[in-house]
Parts: structure tokens; sequence; C-alpha cells
């Protein structure tokens, strides 16, 4: 079946400052380094291979055999975590968090995206070796945002008093969530297949991470994707320099500062704001940062607390109790992978072009920044639907209102636009406001007073004669907006709100043949996809 490619900008659902990154308006250059087209992946090449330290490809590698070693491992994921040894293997990555059962759709995009991404460098420089790899974010602590999937239209949730990393978070409780997803999905072969997943993940395995990292190689394991958990004490060790230089220099504070200001005098909003110390301090549940007060370092809301030497002492003995926060997990992430792009959301990318200069004081190389793909993906039945309805993909994407408004002027048989008697109205106002130049000046504000008396009008009567036929056509409008509803559900985006399972129970494992397939991460389009 066909895709269709629609601009960014054009679907309404991104940011001026994305939109404007995806255009490279001049003005943004400074917030980042190459932009991401697959001649300037080259310089992104040089440039990595000159700056990253070879002694920790054999320690990233290690790590992942530990992580993989009670796991399937296909071969394509076997040969790239044995790569990463070389000095000619590189990374593509892409994060997100332990959403349960994978959380939204876009989960699926990002990974598809950082593979095909991988693939195609592979073909386009045939020296080196690309490696798709899924940074899990194991170490948030936000467990309200990823306790839950959507599941038609009901939330499926679940429930816990832990705190801390949620990555060690242990999987008690999730038997009785799973007895909740059998009954939802109900029988048939691909609800089996699901119900198997769910289970193997979240059912045999001690922690939340280790459920995730279950979960992802299940899905794209066959497609090498190399999935990495950096909670990890060896990894840290790596990051010890650049945070004992976060500790006693603060410099990411004022370096995103300096940025934050840079793009508040370009109208861009702020995504997130540094911290004077940006790193936290996780132990057996406890996740709280660390802060400087009193000439003392201390971990907020507890009684620890070292001197400078003795912070240092411990950061060297035990590295895997601290933890980057939002602005150091991008350095912690490009410090310990031979990484060349970062593949992310618009939310994410955002505060990723706050972080250039903080890089640069780091010395470390900043990555070439991608957005993921985003699809919405239509049914053969969905799109018959919308072909029956004279309903066009630029028309589906318009805001409820916007969309029900426009259809019903298309299908309604008296001419309820006065765009016309506007115009007319307002040349007529022309000639007054000649006569009123002409003869007395201070009549000007009265005309003016009159011509938005009667525009408005006009619009309330449009508005009125609107309403009525809205009314009138109240079967169409409802087979309109209830299409529009599947397609964008609580009027947002699909990828936003839908989880997985609701098409894969339709297509099964064909759903993500068919990602692979058709989504093209360098195209920098939005792709809708009919199967």
């Amino acid at each position: 079946m066909p895709t269709e490619c629609i601009p960014f900008r054009t679907t309404n659902y991104f940011s001026d400052f994305i939109c404007d990154y995806l255009d490279a308006k001049p003005e943004l250059k400074r917030l980042y380094g190459h932009f991401p087209t697959l001649e300037n992946f080259k310089l992104q090449l040089e440039e990595k291979s000159k700056t990253f330290q070879s002694e920790g490809r054999k320690v990233l590698s290690e790590v992942l055999l530990k992580q993989y070693s009670s796991l399937e491992t296909s071969e394509g994921t076997a040969t790239n975590i044995q790569s990463l040894k070389d000095k000619n293997t590189f990374t593509v990555t892409t994060g997100h968090q332990l959403n349960l059962f994978t959380g939204p759709l876009y989960f699926l995009h990002k990974i598809v995206s950082t593979i095909n991404l991988a693939k195609q460098l592979s073909e386009a420089y045939p020296a080196h070796h690309f490696v798709p790899v899924y940074w899990m974010a194991t170490e948030d602590h936000d467990f309200e945002e990823i306790n839950y999937f959507n599941f038609k239209g009901t939330k499926i949730r679940w429930n816990s008093q832990q705190t801390g990393a949620v990555g060690r978070f242990n999987t008690e409780g999730l038997a009785e969530v799973y007895a909740v997803v059998e009954e939802a999905f109900g029988p048939g072969n691909y609800a089996n297949e699901l119900k198997s997943l769910f289970k193997s993940a979240y059912l045999e395995h001690k922690n939340l991470a280790d459920a995730t990292r279950y979960l992802a190689n299940a899905l794209f394991g066959k497609h090498g994707l190399v999935i990495l958990d950096a909670d990890d004490r060896d990894l840290k060790h790596l990051f010890i320099p650049n945070m004992e230089k976060e500790l006693l220099e603060q410099s990411s504070y004022k370096d995103v500062l300096e940025t934050n200001t840079t793009l508040e005098e370009l109208d861009y909003g702020i995504q997130v704001n540094p911290r004077e110390i940006n790193l936290f301090y996780i132990h057996d549940g406890l996740r709280e940062r660390i802060v400087f007060e009193d000439d003392m370092f201390k971990v907020n809301n507890t009684d620890i607390h070292w001197n400078d030497k003795d912070l240092i002492a411990h950061l060297n003995q035990a590295p895997e109790r601290f933890s980057p926060n939002v602005i150091m997990r991008p350095l912690y992430q490009e410090v310990i992978l031979p990484n060349l792009c970062y593949i992310g959301g618009g939310g994410e990318l955002a505060y990723w072009f706050q972080l250039k200069r903080s890089f640069e004081s780091h010395n470390v190389t900043f990555p070439m920044l991608l957005l993921r793909n985003s699809v919405l993906i239509k049914t053969k039945k969905q799109a018959q639907k919308l072909e029956n309805l004279n309903i066009s993909t630029k028309d589906i994407f318009l805001k409820r209102e916007q969309f029900i408004n426009k259809k019903v002027r298309q299908i309604s048989n008296i001419d309820i636009d006065f765009s016309d008697q506007k115009d007319h109205l307002q040349e007529q106002f022309k000639a007054m406001y000649d006569l009123a130049e002409q003869t007395d000046k201070s009549f000007i504000g009265a005309v003016k007073a009159q011509e938005v008396k009667q525009l408005k009008g006009l619009e309330h009567l449009e508005k009125r004669l609107l309403k009525a036929q809205k009314k009138k056509l109240a079967d169409e409008v409802g087979r309109m907006t209830d299409i529009q509803e599947q397609l964008f559900p609580n009027q947002s985006l699909q990828e936003r709100n839908t989880n997985f399972s609701e098409l894969y129970l339709e297509f099964g494992e064909g759903l993500i043949e068919r990602l692979l397939q058709d989504l093209e991460p360098l195209k920098g389009e939005f792709t809708v996809l009919t199967i």
C-alpha cells in the first residue's frame, strides 16, 4: 500500500524550533555541529575518531557481553557487540524510558530510525561498521511517567511504592498487571504472541531494566540492535573525570545558562534548566540531588555529606553511586560510546541544543542530532473510509474544530463562507475612510468602529449558520470525527498515545517489518503508512 510523506511543519504538531532546525536556518548553526546529511557523516567520523578514547571500547564491549549473558542473542547483535572493540566501528543511538510494554508507539519509530540509519551508513561508508544502539533510561526516577500503557482507550497501569532509579525496580506486582493484559488482548495468534512476550519480559525477570532489555531484544534483536544499560560501575568509571569536573567546577551550569540566553534571544523556549550540580546520588532506593551548601557537598534530603577531598575519593571508589541528570546524561553517552548521531523526538533534541557549549568544555565531540521518524499508521479499512468521506491527508492533520468547519463547508449545499462578503465590506469602508480623511479626520475612529461592528456581525452570522449546518449534518460530522479520533486519539498524534500492541494484534510482526521497509531517517518528513 502507498506511503505518503508530508513536511513536519505542515502537520502543526511540531515546534517552530524543530521545524527551523529541519530547514537548517543559519541562526541555529551555533547550537549544533554537523547537520545530519549522509555527506556530513564523513566529517563526523573524522572528528569522533580523533577524540574518542580507545580504551573505552574494550570496557563497553565487555559490559555488553555481561548484560547479554543470560539473553538469547542474535548473530547480528553478537557481531555488533564484538565489533565495538574495533576502531572502525561507530554507533548511532536512540534513548527511551523504560515504559511499561514500550509505552507510546514512537518507541518503535525511534529504534527503527536507528536501525535503518546504521544500515544506510554501512552502505555509504563500507570501510566502517555502524551499530544501532538503544540506550535504556534506567536511571530515571519518574515512575509515574512510565508505569502504564494505553490500550484501546484504557490505561493499563502498574502500581508500586518503590523509589529510586526505575531500572533497579523489582518486578513485583506485574503478575496482577498480566492478568489485566491477558483479558484485554483476548484470543488469537497475535494476541497469544503479545501475552507471551509480556509474560516472559515482566514475570521472568527480576528488575525493570532486565525486563525491558528482554522485550526490546525480542522485538529488534534479529536486526542487530544493541541494548545498553549504562547504570554500570565499569562504564561510570570511564566518566569519573567528567563527573569530577562537574562537582568541582560546576561548568555545565554556566555553559547551559549562556546557551539559554542565546535561545531566548532567538525567541525559542527553554526545554530544561541546569542546576549548579547536575548529578544525583543513587543507592538502595535513594536517588537525590547532590548540592553544595555551607562549604559542604550534601545529598539532598539526607544526612550524607562530604568535603571536596572526601567526595572525590568516594567518586573514585564507588562511581556507580553517581548518576547524571538530564543535562549530564548526553555527555555520559558520548563519553562511553563511539557515537556519531543521536536520534530523538522534538522535545529531546530541544534540550540537546542547549548542551553544545558544555560538550566543548569537556572536550567531547558533539553528536549529530537527527529528528526520529514520525509515523501515522492507517489500516486499509481506515484508508478506504477516508477516501469515501473525501478526507485528504492534509485534512486529517487539522485540529478538531478546523477539521469539522472545513469539512462542513465542503459538504454543505449552501455557502457558509462569508470571506467574499467581508472583503466587499472592507472595500466599501475604504471609500468611507477616504471621505473622512478629506472632510473631518476625527470621524476616522467612528468609521473604524462601524467597520469592526459590521465585520463582527458577519462573523457571528457565519458561526450561527455553520453551527446550524453542523447540526443538520450531524451524521456526516460524526463519521468524520470518528475516523479522525481513531487516527488521532485524544486529538494527539497516534504515535504519542497508542501502544504498539493495538496494531500488532492486527498485523503481527508485519508491523515492524513494514516500518523497517519504509522509514527513511534522513528524509526529514512525516510518514503516513497504509498497512
